[in-house]
């Protein structure tokens, strides 16, 4: 996605903000999820992972629960019956948590890396691992159903991480941008992409701080922002932007 060029049947789109809320600036942020009307967070590194439930106006840590200094938390999702399910970076282990009492129940292994998650339906998971590819997944024993190829006007994306399924969307964060697109979960193809750029104006204290957390809020069509180490959350909605051409990060 160069500077200054638009794709056609894309829509483009910006963050409009609604609210800003404090967010633990120390929080490596790898997954965003509203459950049950709270806020729920996976934070990576390792040494410092963590799912913890949040209050999303003051950003006080309501519950955490850490992981074991050897698992780097990745991308978090949640299913009906109130089970959550967090990502882990190399060792290829998801752990399913409960929503209420955030205790570990069991875990699931994949192959590969862990990055990105969301559940598209009832029984199918979507998941990322830093390339272009998405894996469609089934929610009880995790096994690969088909893989999806995201592309923009035929080329791969790359790079792809946070997911949140809304709908027949994906959305995802492109790693390290301030971008994020929208795939169509049928055919893998862009079609649309916010320039989420100016949404946090702060210098960034390292290059890995960089905008990462999508959350969904059904109850008002509004999305929940953040990034790693980022000291807001940002309640936003997307609009059609103005400025239709793509920026370069």
């Amino acid at each position: 996605m160069q500077s200054g060029h638009t794709h056609k049947n894309v829509e483009y789109l910006i963050p409009r903000i609604i609210a800003e809320y404090p967010h633990d600036p120390t929080a490596f942020t790898q997954g965003l999820e509203i459950v049950n009307g709270h806020l729920v967070e996976s934070t990576g590194l390792f040494g410092h992972s963590s799912i913890r439930i949040v209050d999303k106006k003051s950003g006080e840590v309501i519950q955490s629960t850490a992981l074991v200094d050897d698992l780097f938390g990745e991308g978090l999702t949640a299913t009906k019956d109130g089970r959550l399910i967090q990502l882990t970076w190399k060792a290829e282990q998801a752990i399913i948590w409960s929503s209420k009492t955030l205790t570990p129940l069991e875990s699931k292994n994949y192959q590969g890396e862990g990055w990105g998650i969301c559940l598209i339906d009832d029984e199918t998971l979507i998941t990322s691992d830093g390339s272009s590819t998405l894996r469609i997944r089934d929610l009880d024993n995790f096994s690969i159903r088909k893989n999806l190829e995201v592309t923009l006007d035929s080329q791969p994306v790359p790079r792809l991480n946070e997911l949140e399924c809304v709908d027949s969307t994906i959305w995802a964060n492109v790693w390290p941008t301030n971008r994020i697109v929208g795939i169509n979960a049928v055919n893998g193809r862009v079609e649309k992409v916010v320039d989420a750029s100016d949404l946090s104006t702060k210098p960034l204290r390292n290059r890995n701080d960089v905008l990462n957390g999508i959350a969904y809020n059904s109850d008002n069509g509004n999305f929940l922002l953040t990034g790693k180490r980022w000291p807001s959350l940002f309640e936003v909605e997307f609009v059609k932007s103005k400025n239709t051409s793509t920026s370069q990060d």
